[in-house]
């Protein structure tokens, strides 16, 4: 562990529980996953507090799963001022017109399938992967998609603990 993490997971153990819970929201919006990272402090190492979101992930409730989805905005709409999603999303930024219409409709699509976004760590993907993985998902049952989105909110949640813990002040 570098001193950054140290010294961000020193200062994020330390923090009010007040404080700590607006940082954990910033991460991921549901209430009930922040309360279990709060209710383990202090952590040891980065790795805990992975793990430990890691565990929150598998009890979530369908109700939990969707509040945490409610925080995500579409992707190729990123929250105007909100850093966080445009950073993650940035490969759509840049997408031609074309692929953010195909993307637009396929977000429609797959919120009226599901009734919620589509949620994918964006991080890292093109645009075009993002699409195809839409396009892909689109036929999966309620079921298989919420065991997905499970997954991928614990892949964006680690990026974000991550950055939380990067931070000296």
């Amino acid at each position: 562990m570098t001193s950054t993490f140290a010294s961000g997971l020193a200062r994020f153990n330390a923090s009010e529980e007040s404080a700590a819970l607006a940082e954990l929201h910033e991460a991921c919006a549901s209430t009930a996953w922040a309360r279990h990272l709060l209710a383990a402090r202090p952590y040891a190492t980065t790795e805990d507090l992975y793990a430990a979101s890691d565990a929150a992930m598998a009890e979530l409730t369908a109700d939990d799963l969707a509040e945490a989805m409610a925080g995500h905005p579409p992707i190729g709409r990123p929250k105007p001022g909100d850093p966080t999603s445009s950073r993650e999303q940035a490969a759509m930024a840049g997408a031609s017109e074309e692929l953010k219409a195909e993307m637009l409709e396929l977000n429609l699509a797959y919120q009226d399938k599901f009734g919620h976004v589509f949620l994918i760590c964006a991080t890292g993907r093109t645009g075009e992967q993002m699409r195809d993985a839409a396009l892909e998902r689109i036929g999966n049952s309620p079921e298989q998609e919420r065991e997905i989105v499970r997954t991928e909110l614990g892949k964006i949640n680690r990026i974000r603990l991550s950055r939380l813990v990067e931070q000296d002040a």
